[in-house]
């Protein structure tokens, strides 16, 4: 039952990642790499913070301001100097390895002082591992509320406008290039803040710990829209946590089923190829049972 209720505390969790990464990916339909540096650059900065003495809350608001930062250096490369997506992310994403190395001071640290946000407010009061179940119900429905009041702010509009259809936008005078600074912003800041977290929960940070963190986002938001295809905004982010918790979940199982846990990688990436795969897989399955049923 322990590792049932550990498995959905990292799922609310790590789907605060994935809220992040569905602002680029989905709203804004741009293919952001920069995830994979930004989530270390959010861990990293939060050990060494604490690790000086700053507050635990401090260190996170700071890792959000850092993925901002990373955000703003892949929007830069790509709207001003027309640097491909996909390359520009991959840049940042680079230059960020020797960044974190640089701010750490090493490739890892583990948090030696005891002060976390886990044990702060009471949550270590909590029985094992309901603090993180806790704190990321709340961190959600904070990140939540504030990005559905924004969304349906007229600069909300303009970025939903420019990521499905950026032509159109800038012919009703939107600043596109504005939209895609700050959609590509705020989404790395959440991504550095789940690092933050992360880290705290872990008690550690490693400058690879980014390494497929842009796939267990994605297969949360994946497994979300299959569950729920056709669903507004406000419930999609809720169908993003229910799909994180599921593929945690999943992971679990398969790990109990005797799997190396140097396979997790691997595993990860056939549940998203799977899951990708699966509206097209059943679509033809239907279609090939309305054929049948024709052919009778």
């Amino acid at each position: 039952m322990n590792l049932i209720i550990s498995t959905i505390s990292q799922g609310f969790i790590w789907a605060i990642m994935a809220i992040g990464l569905y602002i680029t990916f989905r709203i804004l339909d741009f293919p952001d790499m920069t995830v994979e540096g930004s989530f270390p650059l959010g861990a990293v900065t939060t050990v060494i913070m604490i690790q000086h003495g700053y507050s635990p809350e401090i260190s996170l608001l700071v890792a959000f301001l850092f993925g901002c930062l990373a955000g703003f250096a892949t929007s830069f490369m790509y709207t001003k100097l027309h640097i491909p997506s996909l390359l520009a992310g991959i840049l940042t994403m680079t230059a960020l390895y020797s960044v974190n190395l640089r701010i750490l001071g090493k490739a890892n640290m583990s948090l030696t002082k005891s002060n976390n946000i886990f044990n702060s407010y009471g949550l270590d009061k909590l029985p094992v591992n309901f603090n993180g179940i806790i704190l990321g119900i709340i961190i959600i429905a904070i990140i939540t509320s504030l990005l559905i009041i924004f969304l349906n702010t007229e600069k909300g509009q303009a970025v939903i406008a420019t990521g499905d259809n950026e032509t159109m936008a800038a012919s009703m005078g939107i600043n596109t290039t504005v939209m895609k600074f700050i959609g590509i912003m705020v989404s790395n800041g959440i991504v550095a803040l789940t690092g933050g977290l992360i880290a705290q929960q872990n008690g550690f940070a490693d400058v690879n710990m980014g390494i497929g963190s842009i796939v267990i986002g994605l297969s949360a938001i994946i497994i979300g829209e299959v569950i729920y295809p056709d669903v507004p905004l406000s419930i999609r982010i809720i169908t993003i946590v229910i799909g994180s918790i599921v593929y945690r979940l999943i992971l679990m199982i398969v790990l109990q089923l005797g799997f190396n846990t140097n396979d997790l990688k691997l595993i990860s990436a056939i549940i998203l190829a799977l899951c990708l795969a699966l509206p097209t897989i059943r679509a033809q399955f239907f279609q090939a049972f309305r054929n049948g049923v024709k052919s009778k």
